[in-house]
C-alpha cells in the first residue's frame, strides 16, 4: 500500500461532486485592532507573535489566541 501524499486531491471536471471551496486566507491582526471573539467576547490586540499567535486584552483576562482565528474576528 502506498502511503498518503500530502499533495491534495484532485478535482475532476466531469465529477458530479462539488469542488472544495478555496482555503480562506488567514486573517492578519495588528497592536491595537478591536477584535471579538464567539467565547471570550469584545477585546483589543496587545500583542502580535509572527503570525502564530495574538494577545489579546478582554478587560478582565488575557487570553493568548493560536492561528487558525476561527472564531476572532476583526471589529
Amino acid at each position: 500500500m502506498k502511503p498518503a501524499s500530502g499533495d491534495p486531491r484532485r478535482h475532476l471536471s466531469t465529477s458530479p461532486f462539488k469542488p472544495p471551496p478555496p482555503a480562506r486566507p488567514a486573517e492578519r491582526f495588528s497592536v491595537n485592532d478591536q477584535v471579538t471573539h464567539d467565547r471570550h467576547g469584545l477585546g483589543l490586540v496587545i500583542s502580535v507573535e509572527d503570525e502564530i499567535a495574538v494577545i489579546v486584552d478582554f478587560g478582565s483576562r488575557q487570553e493568548r489566541i493560536t492561528t487558525p482565528f476561527n472564531k476572532l474576528y476583526k471589529l
